[in-house]
């Protein structure tokens, strides 16, 4: 069968101590799980103790699926062993660990996993790994916020179908790895300001994003960001990229918070439309933000992310 193992890490501003005891505390995990932002009414039920070998953490939702994690062995401030068990929407289990170790900053926390595939499945081997990979990314940053701050700075509420659209967009097109979607694009953002300045350009549109590609083997995507201009007619310097959309149906998922967190917005989107097998659009998906990052507090940041669908 086709094996696969991941593993992402993060540097956290504090001890060891207080790292471990933070993620061997099932407790802990409905704060910064990376699979609840998806479906927060879901039931969890964690065992009386929490924290030790034997512990177990139990999910159950309707998108999310259900299934367990258990503590096998636990090494205090250095390591822990578990098993996950999956029950819906299949059966299938997994060896998961974490890894702590002092930094610089404070200490280093690997959150692994190691696991296989049906062998009529191995096609899918990169999907998985890099999907596991993101979502380990995203609960590790939760995880960092939470002790280094005391809060996260993430909700997502599923608005559900709309319509929405004609859309169109000038600006730049950029291709770069998921993991530096953030830096690239401020710079992207940049360059596309100074040239609508440049070009005597209003620059009062509402900024925007549409991702044309993601490759979540490779792990690049590839993006426009710019901002709304009248109509797709509207001229345009040679300079810019032009993006436009029809009125379309789509899904819409709204995150509220730190763009860093906006993973968990569109992970959402992308589970509820799998969940419900609906078909996406050809078009490329795309998200609008609401106010503008330089007058609005983070916690009170809000874009909304569309699925276009059939």
């Amino acid at each position: 069968m086709p094996r696969f193992q991941v593993e992402k890490s993060v540097e956290i501003a504090a001890s060891p101590e207080v790292v471990f005891e933070k993620v061997v505390d099932f407790r802990t995990w409905t704060t910064w799980s990376p699979w609840l932002c998806s479906e927060p009414t879901a039931k969890v039920t964690v065992s009386e103790v929490s924290n030790a070998p034997g512990s177990l953490y139990q999910w159950e939702g309707t998108v999310v699926g259900a299934g367990e994690l258990e503590h096998l062995q636990v090494e205090p401030n250095r390591l822990i062993e578990d098993e996950i068990r999956f029950s819906k929407p299949y059966k299938s289990k997994a060896k998961v660990g974490f890894d702590f170790a002092p930094s610089g900053l404070g200490t280093k926390v690997t959150w692994r996993m190691s696991g296989s595939l049906p062998w009529f499945l191995f096609w899918m081997t990169g999907m998985v790994k890099g999907a596991i990979s993101m979502d380990y990314a995203r609960g590790l940053r939760m995880l960092k916020e939470w002790i280094e701050t005391g809060s996260i700075q993430t909700q997502t509420n599923i608005l559900g179908n709309t319509t929405v659209g004609p859309i169109a967009m000038a600006g730049l097109r950029r291709r770069c790895a998921i993991s530096d979607i953030g830096p690239s694009m401020q710079g992207a953002i940049g360059e596309m300001m100074a040239l609508f300045q440049q070009n005597n350009l209003p620059v009062d549109g509402q900024m925007m994003a549409a991702y044309h590609k993601f490759d979540i083997g490779k792990q690049t995507c590839e993006y426009t960001v710019g901002l709304m201009i009248p109509s797709a007619d509207t001229a345009v310097p040679a300079s810019l990229e032009r993006w436009s959309t029809p009125e379309t149906k789509a899904f819409c998922v709204e995150h509220v918070g730190d763009y860093n967190h906006l993973g968990n917005a569109w992970s959402a989107a992308n589970q509820h439309v799998r969940y419900h097998n609906w078909k996406l659009a050809s078009c490329s998906a795309f998200e609008i933000y609401e106010n503008d990052p330089e007058q609005t507090p983070v916690d009170q940041l809000r874009t909304k992310i569309y699925l276009p669908l059939k």
